[in-house]
């Protein structure tokens, strides 16, 4: 495998477009929501890689090697000898259709050799654990899963995602690594502090939550945010939940607030939120974030002396509570990876891992990461 990296900024790219040898070519890209009203740098991108296959998302923050940037284009691009690719794309409106976004790119994709997936989803319209249960429906764990959810800043309000090299909204993209010359290797780590005491959800559909405890769960939460409460809901993102099924399970996903609703007083998460599970609120530890980031890529499997492509996704929460601090955990990541790893990647409404092994999870406020390698 063969690999570069470049970026763009302030209308200027860091250079060249660099000429990546290979029988395949993955661009993948991450940018600045404002691309989308301005698709010059990625229609010069589509240009100078014809043949390549090109998938891509807008951003809550691009992560370009040590750095964290706003405003840019994030790019890397990935020549393979001896791993075939495929690009495979549906659209999504909603949480309705999410399941079967999922499970058409799973069809679209799968294939007796296929090893792993790379999957970006708009941000917005999109239930993500439906979105990843379709892939789990066909794949089962035998195929590992990897992604996230794109964003917005802390805005909410429009996220797109490369279809054929140009931004469009309400879609999910995805490529497919065949053959066993390629390594796809997870991690996933968070690194939030529980409070307070552990709730039930006792109303919710699908991702939308309405009462915890019996309470309004917008009541419930404004209660904790205090004067944050105004600037719901980004502030939500400070005390994202963790939820598990029941009493004495370990296994936690972590959830966070994509919107609110002032009229039912419900919150709709990026991910479901069932009924009769248990939830906690979580805060912020500065320390433990950055060595969560530093976790996810230590426990990463690495092919000695074979070139490295590091995709990190974070969260737009982790993002937030960070605020300066936020490439101390990019830095982190990379520190724990071989010398020479390239790394980009982006801040993110969601990321795709399995939580271990085996199927995939939606998972917020997590870093995760995913290291390509080709032996």
């Amino acid at each position: 495998m063969h690999l570069a990296r470049l970026s763009y900024q302030a209308g200027h790219w860091s250079g060249p477009f660099p000429a990546v040898p290979g029988r395949a070519t993955l661009v993948l890209v991450f940018g600045a929501p404002g691309f989308m009203d301005d698709p010059s740098a990625l229609e010069d991108l589509k240009a100078a890689y014809p043949e390549g296959l090109i998938l891509g998302c807008s951003t809550s923050g691009e992560i370009h090697g040590a750095r964290v940037e706003d405003g840019s284009l994030s790019v890397a691009v990935a020549g393979f000898e001896r791993t075939p690719l495929k690009l495979a794309g549906a659209e999504v409106h909603g949480a309705e259709s999410s399941r079967e976004a999922g499970a058409a790119l799973a069809r679209l994709l799968d294939a007796p050799d296929l090893r792993g997936v790379l999957v970006l989803s708009d941000g917005l319209g999109v239930n993500g654990s439906e979105l990843v249960r379709g892939f789990n429906d066909l794949f089962q764990g035998r195929v590992a899963v990897t992604g996230g959810l794109a964003g917005d800043g802390d805005r909410f309000t429009r996220t797109w995602v490369l279809h054929e090299g140009l931004p469009a909204s309400g879609r999910v993209e995805a490529v497919g690594f065949y053959g066993d010359a390629v390594r796809l290797t997870h991690g996933s780590k968070g690194g939030w502090d529980t409070f307070g005491p552990e709730r039930r959800i006792t109303r919710a559909a699908g991702n939308v939550l309405f009462e915890l405890d019996g309470k309004p769960a917008l009541e419930l939460y404004k209660s904790y945010l205090g004067d944050r409460a105004s600037g719901l809901p980004a502030t939500a993102l400070l005390f994202p939940l963790a939820l598990r099924e029941k009493a004495g399970e370990d296994r936690r996903l972590v959830r966070t607030v994509l919107a609110v609703d002032e009229t039912d007083q419900s919150m709709t998460f990026a991910g479901d939120v069932p009924e009769g599970s248990l939830v906690q609120f979580m805060r912020a530890n500065f320390e433990r974030l950055i060595g969560g980031a530093e976790a996810a890529a230590a426990g990463l499997g690495v092919v000695a002396g074979a070139p490295a492509l590091a995709v990190a996704i974070s969260c737009v929460g982790r993002r937030l509570v960070l605020g300066e601090r936020a490439e101390e955990e990019v830095e982190a990541t990379l520190q724990a990876l071989p010398p020479g790893t390239e790394q980009v990647g982006f801040y993110s409404y969601g990321e795709i891992s399995p939580y271990a092994n085996g199927t995939c999870d939606l998972h917020n406020q997590t870093m995760t990461l995913t290291l390509i390698q080709e032996d």
